[in-house]
């Protein structure tokens, strides 16, 4: 496949993978990263403690709500328990639609479908700015029951997009194609984490790096679930979302990332 890795230059799926102790980045995504961490120590366990958010808020809705429909956007490069091996393993018949347009996740999406017998994985390169081709695409029609719920799944993605009403309007538009008793999930840099100060230089960092991305307060993050039920406990630091015996232990001053859960009812 011919793609264009541009190795030279930091990208944000690698510098996220290079955090979380993955393999699949190069040099210049390496140096990224450590700059940003020479100014946010705390990164690679904010980072750590959002993939952790993810596994409980997907075994949540798999094993707790009963949903096996899954749509995540900004997936972002393999790395394992992928969201289908946590729904999958709870739920063993859950489908799973990856989302990314980034042609480096598709290089690797291999890894995305190794779905159970029963499940079922598949993956779209497409955008989040355009929400209608999502929802829209073959895949998404083919794969999902629209009678039953499904959940949109947001994870450390929405920063990538700056303008607040952007972001409503694509949430609005994607949840409006799902039926009554789906939810939507998402997390994303928080300005009033406990970092303080160092997430606004972090930022910065990414920014003049070429990885274009905003911070967000707690009301303006609360503020993307308008119009839907968030569920106990709230937008809160993702460490303190729904905590389990397997959790570890996360100082709070290690993680500028906030997160929710929402029905619509």
């Amino acid at each position: 496949m011919g793609v264009n890795l541009r190795t030279n230059v930091p990208h944000s799926a690698r510098v996220y993978d290079y955090f979380l102790g993955g393999k699949d980045n190069f040099e210049a995504d390496r140096t990224a990263a450590e700059d940003v961490i020479k100014i946010a120590p705390y990164m690679p366990t904010s980072v750590r403690a959002n993939r952790d958010f993810m596994i409980r808020v997907i075994r949540h809705l798999a094993a707790e709500r009963g949903v096996d429909q899954f749509i995540d956007i900004g997936t972002g490069l393999p790395t394992s328990p992928n969201l289908h091996e946590v729904a999958q393993g709870a739920d063993p018949a859950a489908r799973v639609i990856y989302v990314d347009n980034d042609p480096l996740v598709l290089v690797h999406a291999r890894a995305l479908l190794t779905s159970t017998p029963q499940g079922r994985t598949r993956y779209i390169q497409a955008d989040l700015n355009d929400p209608d081709a999502i929802i829209g695409s073959p895949e998404v029609r083919e794969t999902f029951d629209f009678t039953r719920p499904v959940a949109l799944c947001l994870i450390a993605v929405v920063h990538f997009i700056h303008d607040d009403d952007t972001v409503r309007s694509i949430i609005d538009r994607l949840m409006e194609a799902l039926p009554a008793g789906s939810f939507l999930t998402l997390s994303t840099i928080a300005l009033d984490s406990a970092p303080g100060k160092l997430v606004s230089e972090a930022v910065a960092q990414y920014n003049r790096r070429g990885i274009m991305s905003k911070a967000r307060t707690r009301a303006q993050i609360e503020g993307l679930f308008d119009g839907f039920r968030l569920i106990e406990p709230g937008v809160v630091p993702v460490h303190r979302w729904r905590p389990d015996a397997t959790a570890l232990p996360v100082d709070d001053k290690m993680v500028s990332m906030y997160g929710g859960l929402a029905i619509k009812d």
